[in-house]
């Protein structure tokens, strides 16, 4: 699925219209109030720990983001050109990348060179907006995962970096500095990545997406299948399988507290401490839940002619906080 798939629930637009009008006045009352350009919506899909709670919050979510679709042009180039920079920026800065979010704008958008900063540095942006390109390109195409996919979308991160080892599993053993987790073997490789696909294969369809992109992106980093980009490339599979079920774009954030609890989740699973991965899938669908946020915010703001009808479910949602 793609920004534009579609699963919705019937409102009539005459009460889309009435509430459309209400959230646009309490809009206006938050901003004239607070300065807050966005209604708190966190106030109906409230804070939880819980799994099983925030797979539910993710399902009613995606209902209200459906109600906004099919999206226009102008809003898919919008949040796509948005949300490709800052996902760009802060996946590379969990890697060590120290261009700021501006100035990976300017290497991606306008071809400048930032003084101070390393080639290779601009070479992470670059190609990193590319494999972004690459996975919707799949997604679009409805196309499934395979091999053949991860090998390209790593091929696409390490180019012009490690052209030797962009796209190739890794034939010698390595270690992750500051880990308690050892990566298997190299010559174990090829075997695990078969019962990696395995996995997706027979599970794509049984558990809950969110949950099976957390999985993805888990067993992937853990098997640590390439020399360099392991985590770049997990990310990018976790957001194969979001977009592939309609779900947006998710970036994990890389401020320090965040990426430590990132680290940690992750870590925990690797080592058999969180035995059914917990703490990771939770921070997964929250991260997922807040992107859901941001993107129906964004939406729903939109009042352009040919856009007022749209958003019936999640006006109607929301219509207490109105």
């Amino acid at each position: 699925m793609s920004e534009n798939s579609t699963n919705q629930v019937s409102i009539s637009t005459e009460r889309t219209l009435e509430l459309r009008s209400l959230f646009n006045k309490k809009l206006m009352e938050n901003f004239e109030k607070n300065n807050a350009r966005n209604l708190d919506l966190s106030l109906i899909w409230k804070e939880t720990n819980d799994l099983r709670e925030l797979y539910s919050q993710l399902d009613d979510l995606k209902k209200c983001l459906d109600s906004f679709r099919p999206l226009s042009e102008n809003e898919v180039e919008m949040l796509n050109d948005y949300f490709d920079i800052e996902y760009t920026y802060h996946s590379n800065k969990i890697e060590g990348n120290t261009l700021t979010k501006n100035e990976t704008n300017l290497v991606i958008n306008k071809g400048i060179t930032v003084s101070g900063k390393t080639l290779i540095e601009h070479f992470e942006a670059v190609n990193h907006k590319e494999a972004i390109d690459y996975i919707r390109e799949l997604v679009e195409n409805n196309s499934d995962f395979s091999k053949m996919d991860l090998l390209n979308i790593h091929q696409l991160i390490l180019k012009s970096i490690k052209p030797k080892d962009a796209g190739r599993y890794r034939m010698q053993d390595v270690e992750i500095t500051g880990s308690r987790h050892t990566p298997p073997p190299h010559f174990l490789v090829n075997d695990l990545m078969e019962e990696y696909f395995r996995f997706y294969e027979e599970n794509k369809n049984t558990i809950h997406p969110v949950e099976l992109s957390a999985e993805m992106h888990e067993r992937l980093v853990t098997i640590h299948p390439f020399i360099d980009g392991n985590g770049r490339t997990s990310r990018l599979i976790m957001n194969i399988i979001l977009l592939k079920n309609g779900y947006p774009i998710t970036i994990i954030d890389s401020e320090e507290r965040y990426r430590q609890e990132y680290y940690d989740s992750l870590e925990l699973a690797q080592i058999g401490e969180d035995v059914n991965k917990e703490r990771f899938k939770i921070l997964v669908a929250k991260k997922v839940k807040d992107m859901m946020f941001k993107y129906i915010n964004l939406l729903s703001s939109n009042n352009n002619e040919d856009r007022l009808t749209k958003g019936g479910y999640f006006f109607e949602r929301i219509k207490e906080i109105l």
